[in-house]
């Protein structure tokens, strides 16, 4: 039998009929569809498309918020045998969305309502695009356009005359025919699209099942961007092909608006899992110590202490209540009755666990949400490989690893010659699977320089250590590299320090064959502000403004010699000299990437003077003018 999207979808409508698919929530109310009633929408949404001369190949770009219709599209997409290129809907600028349309030749764009003028405003300089389907109800369409109820309706009446022609041409539709061409970020360059083939899915659907089985009557509501490899595979992919359920966040007329859903949404479907990345796994976080402070003194501290015997009695996972802490094991169920469950029914009350993915997750934050038992587990993957590569899940798990390498994929550590390395040591990740892409669209210099032999380079450090659970290290592009050579990737740093400090919101380690480690820090305005009122100083006078860098300066030298986490990192690569900025990385200023990812090439440029004059005798102490002139401005 042919292992193609379709072919997955029509077995579950075959095996789960009556079993919910889709949850969506337009109104107050979050109302269900059925595989059984999905299956009569994708067909026409195919047929529609055929309707209009969209043939086998072809290639039509979805911009939408997750959806039903998300759904309906891209199956539709797939029935027809085109193409999908899944784009994000937090791509706003015209030349990055008309690259996407443009270099993938797209014929149609299906765009919701809240995309539909992107689309308008960059059509005129599109001579492949011939229409755009709305999946929403619009006023005056123009010629172009096509709403979606009309779309179904026109592939309706197709299958009435031709259900043998439109069966024949889906069961027609390979392994290896092309099913996505998903677009990098592009934030060194062009973006790249990588080509993810029926087979590339549905083996790492296969894959990620067999680690980690999902019962058919688990629920998850995907609050990723679907677009995204991780929710699209994990998420949508793996739940249908075990006749499972997903649901999308309520989308509201703004971004901030959809976020502040996502919280209500939770308690609403009690989800089974959540997919996760570090950056919303940080705002729970947040959200959950702002509720205990604000319970009071005495709440804090006994949360503080239930928090840290579940650290000592959970360890890394794997050897969890060993030795001497097992006979805290009854403290921790009465603690878990009384502090943590109360913590869970915020997420519904039903949920197991969450799988984190998208960057590296601080093992810190790990163990604050096993002990509040739901973990937190790490995976790995990258786009590249369809995406999951390795995951910690509830029957194995390391804490700090990214888990066991999922079934029949090749992974070996390499060094910078491509010579396999042993058990241990680090060097790059290569991998090779059936669910490795099959290329880069229009871009074979860049395939050759990735897929060699069939093996992935994934342009990852890593190493596998002897109970064979991979650990990811960081990119090799982000590498900081000292004046002898010596490497080491900065993101582990990175995060220890920014999870483990109130008072630092982010931070770039830099250095590019320095004399020193320097870094760029963005603080946390509010909590040092808070901190500094608490010492009885004004952060407008002068005393406050140098109180407020002491404390980021302290909670660099916690983890440097004398301090409480000394010897956590090489000193070398902890920051001599930091340099205190104004503004925040974001997606708006370019500085994050659409994964949330710090973009360092440009953050570099951009603070280059800063980065230079870091390098200065002024600039080892924090107190120098330029810190002080940026904290005056609060």
């Amino acid at each position: 039998m042919k292992r193609t999207l379709p072919y997955l979808f029509e077995n579950s409508v075959a095996k789960f009929p009556d079993n919910v698919l889709m949850w969506d929530k337009i109104t107050s109310d979050y109302q269900p569809t059925t595989y059984k009633q999905m299956q009569p929408l994708i067909h026409q949404f195919a047929c529609g498309l055929i309707s209009l001369g969209f043939n086998k190949g072809d290639r039509a770009a979805l911009i939408a918020e997750g959806r039903k219709e998300w759904v309906i599209s891209e199956l539709g997409i797939l029935f027809s045998g085109g193409i999908n290129v899944p784009i994000s809907i937090k791509i706003d600028t015209r030349s990055d969305l008309k690259f996407r349309l443009a270099h993938s030749e797209s014929k149609v764009a299906i765009v919701s309502k809240g995309q539909l003028q992107k689309i308008r405003a960059i059509k005129n300089d599109l001579p492949d695009l011939e229409k755009t389907i709305i999946l929403d109800s619009v006023e005056n369409p123009q010629p172009d356009e096509l709403l979606l109820n009309d779309l179904l309706q026109r592939g309706n009446n197709f299958l009435q005359s031709n259900k043998k022609t439109f069966h024949d041409l889906w069961q027609s539709i390979n392994d290896n025919d092309y099913a996505n061409i998903c677009y990098t970020s592009g934030t060194t360059a062009d973006p790249k699209g990588i080509i993810l083939t029926h087979r590339n899915y549905t083996a790492n659907v296969e894959q990620s099942s067999a680690l980690l089985p999902i019962p058919q009557y688990y629920t998850s509501l995907l609050i990723l961007p679907w677009d995204h490899a991780f929710a699209h595979t994990a998420g949508i992919y793996t739940l249908m092909a075990n006749g499972a359920s997903m649901a999308a966040v309520q989308t509201g007329a703004t971004g901030v608006e959809t976020l502040k859903n996502i919280p209500v949404n939770i308690r609403e479907i009690k989800p089974h899992f959540l997919l996760s990345v570090p950056t919303l796994a940080k705002n729970f976080r947040k959200n959950i110590e702002a509720g205990i402070r604000e319970k009071g003194e005495k709440v804090e501290k006994l949360f503080n202490f239930a928090i840290n015997t579940a650290y000592d009695y959970n360890k890394d996972g794997w050897n969890k209540g060993k030795g001497l802490s097992k006979i805290k094991k009854p403290l921790l169920f009465l603690f878990d009755k009384i502090i943590f469950a109360k913590i869970r029914e915020n997420f519904g009350g039903r949920l197991r666990f969450f799988i984190g993915g998208g960057a590296l997750l601080d093992i810190e934050l790990q163990r604050f949400f096993y002990a509040l038992g739901i973990p937190m587990f790490q995976g790995y993957g990258l786009t590249e490989a369809a995406p999951v590569i390795s995951a910690n899940v509830p029957a194995i798990h390391k804490l700090g690893s990214s888990g066991k390498i999922v079934k029949d994929l090749l992974v070996k550590i390499c060094d910078e010659n491509g010579k396999e390395l042993p058990i241990g040591q680090k060097g790059e990740i290569v991998v090779k699977g059936e669910n490795v892409m099959a290329g880069y669209w229009k871009n074979e210099k860049a395939t050759q320089e990735t897929i060699k032999d069939g093996w992935l380079y994934t342009g990852d450090m890593g190493y596998v250590d002897k109970d064979h659970f991979l650990y990811v290290l960081g990119r090799f592009k982000s590498l900081l590299i000292a004046g002898d050579g010596e490497k080491y990737s900065p993101e582990g740093i990175e995060e220890t320090i920014t999870d483990g400090s109130p008072y630092i919101e982010q931070m770039m380690l830099y250095n590019n064959q320095s004399p020193y480690t320097v870094a760029l820090i963005y603080p946390n305005k509010e909590a040092v502000i808070r901190k500094v009122k608490n010492l009885g100083l004004d952060i407008k006078s002068a005393d406050g403004q140098k109180a407020a860098l002491q404390l980021i300066q302290d909670t660099i030298n916690d983890y440097k010699k004398g301090g409480k986490y000394e010897g956590l990192f090489p000193e070398r690569w902890l920051p001599a000299a930091v340099a205190i900025l104004g503004e925040g990385f974001t997606e708006q200023n370019k500085f994050l990437n659409s994964t949330l990812k710090m973009v360092r090439g440009k953050i570099t440029d951009y603070y280059s003077n800063r980065i230079e004059f870091l390098f200065t005798a002024e600039a080892k102490s924090i107190l120098n003018h330029q810190n002080l002139t940026i904290i005056s401005r609060w």
